[in-house]
């Protein structure tokens, strides 16, 4: 499944940047060089958007109408475009997955896990967020 986001896009006094807005999703904007990079660009901003959002808790708006959009006054002028993301970035269906892990290492992660109130892959899956969240 793709999601299909409008995106508005400015183009800059000697059009050599490009800032983009994203109006369903409060905040999130990008910019580009040319225009193509500016719309490259919104598609990693907007799975980053969603991603922070969901591990935050949030609620992810769906994709409007641009023609709704595109009367706001605001945006006066501006180029309108779509972008398409995955919709994977929604998917939280359960997957099972193959690791191959030492057998001490799991030992650890196994009486880290129940002396923390949780299961081996929540904590595998709380870790590895955490550390990508971290960078």
């Amino acid at each position: 499944m793709k999601l299909r986001y409008p995106i508005t896009i400015e183009a800059g006094d000697d059009h050599t940047a490009f800032g983009v807005v994203i109006p369903d999703l409060p905040g999130c904007f990008s910019a580009g060089d040319t225009m193509d990079e500016a719309m490259e660009n919104s598609v990693e901003a907007i799975a980053a958007w969603i991603e922070t959002t969901l591990d935050n808790g949030g609620r992810i708006p769906g994709p409007g109408d641009i023609g709704v959009h595109a009367g706001n006054p605001e945006f006066a002028g501006w180029t309108w475009a779509i972008v398409e993301v995955d919709g994977a970035l929604l998917d939280d269906t359960t997957e099972r997955v193959n690791i191959s892990v030492p057998k001490r290492v799991l030992a650890r992660i196994d009486r880290y896990a129940a002396a923390h109130g949780t299961s081996r892959s929540g904590f595998l899956v709380n870790a590895a967020l955490e550390r990508i969240i971290q960078g």
